[in-house]
């Protein structure tokens, strides 16, 4: 997305949607974030409904004031939040709208459940998705020909991405931030959320917390001491020993504790890093990859494009200093 340009964001509130997840779009592409200095709001975002007065889940709540489907027309993105009786089919009226936004080229997302309405949409069809573990049975049996990938946090097809459970939401809506407007300015969005700020896509969305027989302390101080060390040779090796486990120990607690490797963990960390140095306006390659602890610039090249699609120019011509001074 064009730096300064208005980017709309529509939400899509059918019948008996969660509340939470209409929260989680609304807070984070929504809000004004005056402490970002930009002058400008990050997205424009409309709520639309196929009737007035929605009621949500379980009637807790009812929606009035949202536009109408026809709002879907003039979305960028378009998110679809998702309910629980992913049994009945959505309505015509909805199905159209979403087909209708991404046959104009609109990004189509869904959380949790939303997963069910893109596939009835026809728009998974072939492609990889992920839903909620709870209803991945269901969702294999309505929609055999989708990809499904159940033990993920969100899949990024493009165009079309899906979230998994409701919490995952928030991991799918700072990824998009990320991927629109860089790594400095979604730490910023997550800060403000108290939340993780990156969390890849790959992660386990079920992860285990089985209780202890005896107590076990967080990883946060290890996290945070290889966080300030990111530019020296740290390796897995040195967080166990910071930690006084064994490296397969803490593999294990990573894995419970943050669904993820010790190894993937740093690496996620160092790129986060080189793209923050990017984006302050770093030039030199060499420099970004030393400073990350990436070590070469042909390795800090094949990471950032394997985690944002750019090479460092295009990254840096898209979030660097020069183009936010142009464009804020």
């Amino acid at each position: 997305m064009p730096q300064g340009s208005s980017h709309h964001v529509v939400v899509l509130v059918d019948e008996g949607v969660n509340p939470f997840e209409v929260g989680v779009a609304t807070e984070v592409f929504g809000l004004p974030r005056p402490e970002l200095g930009l002058g400008r709001p990050l997205y424009e975002l409309t709520v639309c409904a196929p009737v007035p007065g929605i009621r949500l889940n379980q009637g807790f709540f009812t929606l009035s004031g949202a536009a109408g489907l026809d709002a879907c027309d003039a979305a960028d993105t378009l998110i679809v939040p998702g309910r629980p009786d992913n049994v009945v089919p959505r309505a015509d009226p909805v199905l159209d709208a979403i087909r209708r936004a991404h046959a104009r080229g609109a990004r189509v997302a869904s959380f949790c459940t939303g997963a069910f309405a893109l596939a009835e949409a026809g728009l998974l069809d072939g492609r990889r998705a992920t839903t909620h573990w709870r209803w991945a049975d269901s969702f294999r049996a309505l929609h055999p020909r989708v990809l499904l990938e159940p033990d993920v946090l969100y899949v990024d097809e493009g165009d079309v991405l899906t979230a998994a459970g409701s919490a995952a939401a928030i991991d799918l809506g700072l990824y998009l931030v990320r991927r629109d407007h860089g790594a400095e300015i979604a730490n910023s969005v997550s800060r403000r959320l108290v939340f993780a700020a990156h969390r890849d896509g790959g992660q386990r969305q079920f992860v285990e917390r089985p209780v202890p027989h005896v107590p076990d302390a967080s990883l946060a101080p290890v996290l945070a001491w290889a966080q300030e060390r990111l530019g020296e040779p740290v390796t897995v090796a040195d967080l166990a020993a910071r930690a006084a486990v064994s490296p397969a120990t803490l593999h294990r607690r990573f894995r419970a504790e943050l669904g993820t490797t010790p190894l993937a963990w740093l690496l996620g960390e160092r790129v986060a890093l080189a793209c923050r140095l990017i984006e302050r306006g770093e030039e030199r390659l060499d420099v970004v990859a030393r400073l990350s602890g990436l070590g070469t610039a042909a390795n800090l090249r094949a990471r950032l494009k394997r985690e944002t699609g750019l090479s460092p120019s295009a990254y840096r011509r898209r979030f660097g200093v020069s183009s936010s001074a142009a464009t804020g």
